[in-house]
């Protein structure tokens, strides 16, 4: 495929993100990636976060915004962003965060990756431990629930519950993923254990992640519960 044939999207969920979403726009603006758009799909941020993505949208054909009704779930608004973003024409989707725990820098990189791939995961865990800024409780937390999510459900990849991911949109369609009903962790696994089950071509590229600049955690104990009982699902059922 071409450059020019290529239709790349980057789609980010936010909440509450006006502290990140300015800097985060101008960031991916800068990168040097042909018919990049850029979809915002923002759960109706009290603080305003929207309105400082229409600001853009008035001088940027590329930036998009999708605004929710109310704060939904991360898993629902990516499969939300995803459907927008290949309704719209995108060939290949790449999903992060808002607040540079993913750096936008390494989408390119990402990009890239697919050539070969149906999906490409950014790691945190193939090269060692690239975390920083994590207090020790989180970081045990997040290695044990890879390792628990690939004992149960087979998944042989080193990072499992990470969110900043490139995919091919013809991937997304073959393995349903608007039928995925779980969030959070739960979201991320059972979505590239679809694309696993699928026979996808998958590859793990090392990326730094480092905790969010600006705001709040969206992190909560339902969402690891939740995950701890979904990788016995997909276990039991696929």
């Amino acid at each position: 495929m071409s450059e020019e044939s290529k239709n790349p999207w980057v789609v980010i969920p936010t909440y509450n993100e006006k502290m990140n979403i300015s800097k985060m726009i101008e960031s991916l603006l800068s990168l040097s990636i042909t018919n990049l758009s850029i979809l915002v799909v923002d759960d109706s941020s009290p603080d305003g976060t929207s309105d400082i993505v229409a600001d853009f949208q008035k001088e940027h054909a590329n930036i998009n915004l999708l605004k929710r009704p109310k704060k939904s779930g991360l898993g629902r608004a990516y499969i939300d962003g995803f459907a927008y973003a290949i309704e719209h024409g995108a060939t290949h989707i790449v999903q992060m965060d808002a607040d540079f725990s993913h750096n936008p820098k390494d989408v390119p990189v990402l990009l890239r990756e697919l050539e070969n791939q149906d999906l490409v995961l950014g790691s945190r865990y193939c090269n060692g431990i690239s975390v920083i800024n994590w207090p020790l409780r989180r970081l045990l937390l997040s290695t044990a629930a890879n390792t628990y999510a690939g004992l149960i459900t087979g998944l042989p990849f080193k990072d499992s519950t990470g969110g900043f991911r490139a995919w091919r949109a013809s991937l997304l369609k073959r393995i349903d993923f608007q039928q995925i009903k779980v969030d959070g962790y739960g979201f991320q696994i059972a979505l590239l254990h679809k694309a696993w089950k699928a026979k996808a071509k998958v590859k793990e590229v090392p990326i730094i992640f480092t905790e969010r600049r600006e705001g709040q955690s969206k992190m909560s104990n339902s969402i690891v519960f939740e995950a701890m009982w979904l990788v016995w699902k997909l276990r039991l059922f696929g």
